[in-house]
């Protein structure tokens, strides 16, 4: 067994053990939301876009989008399927060195939970410079909820796709992080690895101060984008933000 950087080899079986089949749904979210925009939205970027499941969606709905993830393997894996006209882009957060303005910017599947509080408001900044007045920002974060409940179930084990895996956790509530293990086996040969992953939990405060900082204004907080509010059960919180 060994140890491997963030999303490398993962990328390759992410989709299958990790993704929920959830990004039609998002995608149709976001759509109806930002139809009440006057000056309309064509250009969207995509931070943290993984395997580019939620950009084939939008660009299915006519948007043009870009993508950019810290990871190559998870762009490799975007670019197969978004086909090689897609504009990918490999960046660090919060370094965010695009040129140009989108009209909005979505960030999905908890990818700003990986931030360190410093490099959350850091890349709140850089995201509203790649806006337009008036610009979108809608991402989703894992809740307190989500923090007990993963405290309370620390190890996920399952099987997918010829694949044996074992996500462990360790949530340090005090420092509102959780240190992840996860381990794949292929069952055909028992090729395995392992990749270990950090996460943060975010306040609402504390996103609050943070996009208020950067020039956004909150319009909504909801269960993982519905209409419903966010409350002390939701696991994942949809934030609408717009940039003021």
């Amino acid at each position: 067994m060994s140890d491997d950087e963030a999303y490398t080899r993962l990328a390759a079986v992410y989709d299958e053990i990790v993704v929920d089949p959830c990004y039609d749904r998002w995608a149709g979210y976001l759509h109806d939301a930002w139809a009440s925009d006057a000056v309309g939205v064509r250009t969207v970027l995509d931070v943290a876009c993984g395997t580019g499941l939620l950009a084939a969606e939008l660009v299915g709905l006519g948007y043009r989008v870009t993508g950019v993830d810290s990871s190559a393997a998870m762009l490799g894996r975007a670019r197969e399927l978004l086909g090689s006209d897609a504009v990918l882009v490999q960046v660090v957060l919060p370094d965010l060195p695009l040129s140009g303005v989108f009209d909005a910017a979505v960030s999905t599947f908890d990818g700003l939970n990986y931030l360190t509080p410093s490099d959350l408001r850091s890349t709140m900044v850089a995201v509203g410079r790649r806006l337009r007045a008036g610009g979108w920002f809608v991402f989703d974060v894992h809740t307190d909820a989500m923090m007990e409940f993963t405290a309370a179930n620390p190890v996920v084990e399952g099987e997918a796709e010829g694949q044996r895996f074992t996500i462990a956790s360790v949530v340090d509530v005090g420092a509102r992080s959780c240190e992840t293990c996860i381990d794949v086996t292929r069952t055909s040969d028992g090729d395995r690895f392992t990749e270990r992953h950090r996460q943060y939990f975010f306040s609402d405060g504390e996103l609050a101060r943070a996009l208020a900082d950067a020039g956004f204004e909150v319009i909504s907080v909801t269960d993982e984008y519905s209409d419903a509010p966010a409350d002390a059960a939701s696991l994942r919180a949809t934030w609408v933000t717009r940039r003021a």
